[in-house]
């Protein structure tokens, strides 16, 4: 492989991670906007991003088996002209109801892109070179959050919210475009492989009955889901109850995503010296205090803008470190069906997180309380789990 073709193969997978964490992230300062055009409330509009969230989690389990019966390709197709349509939908929704199901729609077309673009480094490069593309594209993952929302802040000032979704549109022509011209077929289609699902199912059970998978599967996926939660309550905290510009906002979520992007590189450095299991009950205990503290000064009234920014920085620099150690430790007790973990894995993470989201939705009321206690909670259970599943681990044979 030349040179030139290594690098742009390497771009166009980008690309495709990065359609995910441009349709969560660039809309959200147009949640206002989109409550006061459709006739309904913030929280309301939330719920789109929990559809959203519940596509994602459905797609994990949905694409893996197809990208290994059809090949790569095909599905691949097929979920972005899903993508796009969907996303022409959502720009012209006349209804928050209309919304809300054309995102969940979305969200199943944007997970091929997503499934696709792990499989096909494996595909493509050359083991030895594996860890650094993977690397590159969690850079990506990373990035996007940083840039999405700014820049969805100022096209909504500019253009409107419909125009976002229009720019999602875009994307999704542009990935299809590449993906078509430039990927090449890199896997042999599977004909014998079956999609008749109790075969799919017990293979997925046999992954999640295994102690160290369900107990860090189910630590991450909790701790993450604080995440969701802060992501569908930013914009009534921010916009509505702190009455920030959509530009604001979007700099103020690129400033709180520098803590969580930073906090998983330290991770990196800290492995030297600490192990996996360490570093999460440190991360893990840190978490829980910071959003107890964070809940008792919601409900007295007692934290301003700054406040509130400084105690999500240091939540979200706790998730750098849980989540990566508990994605490691959930795996690592599997070789042969590793690609079936890693997609349950992260369908169990979206469905928690659905939740999360949907939580946060469901309270009607211009204040954070809601979006902290459930972070609160989702620490506490997170912890739970950590402290009775790791007896349940050390009791099996070595």
């Amino acid at each position: 492989m030349t040179q030139k073709k290594y690098f742009g193969l390497i771009l166009i997978l980008g690309s495709l991670t990065a359609l995910g964490p441009f349709s969560i992230d660039m809309y959200l300062p147009g949640f206002p906007a989109i409550a006061d055009d459709l006739n309904t409330s913030t929280a309301s509009v939330a719920l789109s991003l929990s559809s959203y969230f519940i596509g994602i989690s459905a797609g994990q389990l949905l694409y893996g088996p197809l990208l290994d019966k059809f090949g790569r390709k095909k599905p691949l197709f097929i979920g972005l002209l899903v993508y796009i349509l969907a996303s022409a939908g959502c720009a012209f929704a006349n209804s928050i109801d209309a919304l809300i199901g054309l995102r969940f729609i979305q969200a199943l077309g944007s997970c091929a892109a997503t499934v696709a673009s792990v499989a096909m480094v494996r595909d493509l490069f050359p083991v030895k070179d594996n860890a650094k593309v993977f690397a590159l594209l969690m850079l990506v993952l990373g990035v996007s959050p940083m840039i999405a929302p700014t820049l969805g802040g100022y096209v909504t000032v500019a253009f409107g919210w419909h125009t976002i979704f229009l720019v999602l549109l875009g994307l999704g022509v542009f990935n299809l475009i590449a993906s078509w011209l430039w990927l090449p077929n890199s896997y042999k289609p599977d004909a014998n492989l079956s999609l008749k699902p109790k075969p799919i199912i017990n293979g997925f059970w046999t992954v999640f009955k295994t102690p160290q998978f369900y107990t860090y599967a189910l630590t991450g996926a909790l701790a993450f889901s604080g995440l969701f939660a802060y992501i569908s309550g930013s914009p009534l905290i921010f916009m509505e109850i702190f009455h920030v510009s959509e530009e604001t906002y979007g700099w103020i979520f690129a400033l709180l995503s520098i803590g969580f992007i930073g906090s998983s590189q330290i991770n990196t450095l800290l492995l030297r010296r600490y192990t996996s299991q360490q570093l999460i009950y440190a991360a893990l205990i840190t978490q829980t205090i910071t959003a107890l503290l964070f809940l008792i000064a919601s409900i007295n009234g007692w934290l301003g803008l700054y406040e509130t920014t400084a105690l999500l920085f240091i939540f979200l620099c706790c998730l750098g470190f849980v989540s990566p150690n508990a994605s490691a430790l959930s795996l690592l007790p599997f070789s042969k069906n590793a690609g079936t973990a890693s997609a349950l894995m992260g369908a169990i993470q979206m469905g928690i997180g659905a939740l999360a989201s949907v939580g946060v939705s469901l309270f009607n009321v211009k204040s954070a309380v809601p979006t902290v206690s459930i972070m609160a909670l989702s620490s506490i259970l997170a912890i739970a789990i950590l402290y009775f599943g790791k007896r349940k681990i050390a009791s099996l044979p070595a």
